[in-house]
Order: structure tokens, then sequence, then C-alpha cells
């Protein structure tokens, strides 16, 4: 809670008129109905159609026989620990977290924070609970009322754009201070703890470090980080941009996962044994990761976009191999000492679900730890990534891995990965509705 835990909940919303209760549809948006204070309190039941989770990007749904035929509800039941003032509102306003809930009681198969609370159970039963660490990329740019035209960096306090010099520097010219003293107000009155922040390598972009804790507090923290991110940009005249790549001959935006496993009783790390050593749990961890990978790539890199960041391999590396401290290494291990020994998982972008993101990375680690999977030896320095380390590198490659994966649908269900397949599906063929410039630039002149 964003406030003291002794106050009631009626005491802490004093003066809010109304409540935005909110869920992540499968593309980690906020969905949902803004509910009067007054009905939330009264505990009123928010029905919401069960299709909304199914949302595609562009505003439409897949046929209803993927989210049942009679388009039924299902309910938001919010998380007490996620209700929060809203501190960029100008006026008194809250907003829940909530499940998404079917009637009868049971999580919807289609919610992925519903997805997310099975993984961390199932971890559970196990004596295990996951701890992970998110690292979100961003750009801030001027506004952008024309699509056709390239983002640009907002005029700095020397009336000049920033041309990309300006990576991991502190200096104020840009004239974001504003806008992050807001950002980190918010953050504060959120209850958002951050860890580090900087200028990344890309123009105008940048960087923040989530502090480690358990998985669904994190990805709701993402959620609600991005989400201030793009409403205080308003309110100072800026877009905040969380696509995996906005700009070309530009790194893209990851959100790198930091994953460790501690045990419930006593809190040890169980990927380093008393002798600081790596333990086999550890490498079974990393072998579950090494065969889940390509099957999930649909779920870590969801939009035609994201694969323009994964064409640059070094930044963004698009393989399954593991590495000591090797950035090019999809699977790195960051150097630490044995109590922080933690697994990162590079491939996600800025543009993924955080909730099915996390699960999908700790399910397949936890695949590993089941079947005590062994994974390849690692591979340091300058590499050749093998055949079967290589992942899908289009989105529709990678959908149609995931349509072949009975793992995948064993791990998350066979509800919510055909809807998620005919969700993604309906967004790439809008993609090819359209002609870009490029095509019109370079391949015209040939015809």
């Amino acid at each position: 809670m964003t406030t003291s835990g002794q106050r009631s909940l009626a005491e802490r919303l004093t003066g809010i008129d109304e409540i935005e209760c909110v869920t992540p549809d499968l593309n980690g948006v906020p969905r949902g109905k803004v509910m009067t204070a007054e009905g939330f309190l009264e505990g009123r039941r928010l029905q919401m159609a069960r299709g909304v989770l199914l949302q595609c990007i562009m505003g439409g749904y897949p046929p209803a026989r993927f989210y049942g035929s009679d388009d039924g509800d299902l309910a938001l039941v919010a998380d007490a620990q996620q209700i929060h003032r809203l501190p960029w509102s100008d006026e008194p306003r809250a907003l829940a977290i909530c499940d998404a809930v079917e009637l009868s009681g049971e999580s919807s198969g289609l919610s992925s924070r519903g997805l997310l609370k099975a993984v961390i159970a199932r971890y559970a039963a196990r004596g295990l609970a996951p701890v992970v660490a998110t690292e979100l990329e961003f750009f801030v740019f001027a506004p952008n009322s024309d699509p056709s035209q390239p983002f640009l960096p907002p005029l700095g306090k020397d009336r000049r754009r920033e041309e990309g010099y300006s990576a991991f520097s502190v200096s104020s010219n840009n004239g974001l201070r504003p806008f992050f003293n807001e950002v980190y107000r918010c953050m504060e009155a959120l209850g958002l703890p951050r860890d580090t922040f900087m200028h990344e390598m890309g123009v105008s972009q940048f960087e923040i470090n989530l502090l480690h804790g358990d998985p669904l507090l994190l990805a709701d923290q993402t959620l609600l980080f991005k989400h201030l991110l793009k409403e205080v940009a308003l309110k100072h005249g800026l877009t905040v941009v969380c696509m995996a790549k906005p700009l070309a001959h530009t790194p893209g935006s990851s959100m790198h996962i930091h994953q460790s496993l501690v045990e419930i009783e006593g809190g040890r790390n169980v990927f380093s044994d008393a002798g600081g050593e790596p333990t086999a749990t550890f490498h079974h961890f990393i072998g579950g990761l090494q065969a889940c990978m390509a099957d999930f790539t649909a779920l870590f890199a969801p939009n035609v976009n994201s694969y323009q960041r994964l064409c640059h391999p070094y930044a963004s590396p698009n393989n399954a191999c593991w590495s000591e401290d090797n950035r090019a290494a999809g699977l790195r291990i960051p150097a630490s000492s044995p109590v922080a020994r933690r697994v990162e998982n590079r491939l996600p972008g800025a543009d993924t679900n955080p909730y099915l993101a996390i699960a999908a990375s700790l399910a397949a680690g936890l695949h590993g730890i089941e079947h005590q999977l062994e994974p390849t030896a690692p591979i340091q320095g300058e590499f050749d990534v093998p055949d079967h380390l290589s992942l899908p590198c289009t989105l529709h490659a990678a959908l149609e891995r995931l349509k072949r994966s009975e793992l995948a649908r064993e791990l998350f269900g066979k509800e919510f990965i055909e809807g998620y397949i005919a969700t993604k599906t309906m967004e790439l063929t809008s993609f090819f509705d359209e002609i870009t410039p490029w095509e019109r630039r370079v391949l015209a002149a040939q015809a």
C-alpha cells in the first residue's frame, strides 16, 4: 500500500470520487472501468467482457470463439495491496490493479496476471520463491503528431536536439530535469522504489532499474511505472515511447529480467551452495530457459517492431546461449557474489507485457528444474550462435513456433495460447495491410 496500512481503505480514499479499476490485457495495457469510490468501498462487483483481455493493440478483437462464444463477463477484483491515489492527476483520483476472475470464482485463463500468480504458486509448492528485478528502457521525445515522420528528441536548454553523444551523461542540458523530478515524486507516492537510473545508448533514451523482489509485485510496479511515465510526460508536453525500436540506426529498448530463487524458509539463494559454487538447480534453471526460449519468443517479443530491435545481435541478443557476464548472450550471468547469483533474460523488449514475460521466463526455468535439464556449455568472448540456440527472427516465425508448442499449452493453457496467437495474428495482418516508406522509396524505382 502507498500509505500507512494502519488506516482503513476508506480513510485512504478520503476525497476520492472515482477509482480506475484496471487489469493488464495480453499486451500489458491496463484495461478496465472507472468506478465511483462509493461503489468501490461498498464492494459492488465490477464486471467486464472476457474479450477485453484479448483486445489487440489496434483496438479490435479476434473471433468470439477465442474468449467464449457468448462473450460473457468476468469480475475485476481489486488487489488490496495495489490501490493507489494517483499523484499526477489534477483531480483526486485513484487506481486499483485488479485480478480478472471468472464469475464462478477462479482466475480467468485469459489473464496474464493470473498466469504469473499460477507460476509463483508452483514454485511455492516446492518451497521456493522466485525473486526478480526488471530493467526498463524508454525514450523521451518531443510530441509527434504525424506518425509518418520520425520521432525527435526534445529541444534542450541550448535549443538544440540531442544527437547521440549523451550516453551515461548526467548533464541537465536536455531540459528534462523537471519531468524526471515529477516522475521520481510520483514513484515515491506510488511506493515504487528505484535502484539506478541512467541515460542509455540511444538518443534521448533512458533506463531505470526497479529493486528486486516478488515477481507479482515487480510486474505490478513495471505496469504502474510505464503508466505514470506516459501520464507525467503528457503534463510536460513530452512523449514517452516504450516501443522496442522507435528509431532507426539507434539501439532499441529492452526490459531485461533478472531472476533468482530462494527458499521460502530461510531465504537461501538456491542457485549457490554452501561453498559459493553454482548448484544443479542453477544449471537446470538455465537448461529450462534454453529449452523453452524458441517456443516462447512470441511472448517475449510480441510485436512486429520487437524484431527490429533483435536484428542487432550484440545489444539485443536473439539467442538462447548463456554466458558469464557477456552481453552478447541471451542468458547472461551478471558478475555478483554467490548470495546474489542470478540469471538475466535479455530477450524481452520494453514493449513486452511484464506479467507475461516474467511468467514465461520463470515457467521455463521451473520446467528445467522439474525435468533436470542440463544447459549447454557456457559461451565466452565473441561467438557464432549454434543453430539449435538461435531464435525466431520475425513475429510470423515466432507465432508459427508458438502454434506448434505443446509445452506452451501445457504451461499456460490452451485457451490463453490460442487466444494470444489469434490476437497477434490480427496485429500482424494489420501491419501487412500497410506499405512502408522504405518500400515506396526503394522498390518502386526498380519495378
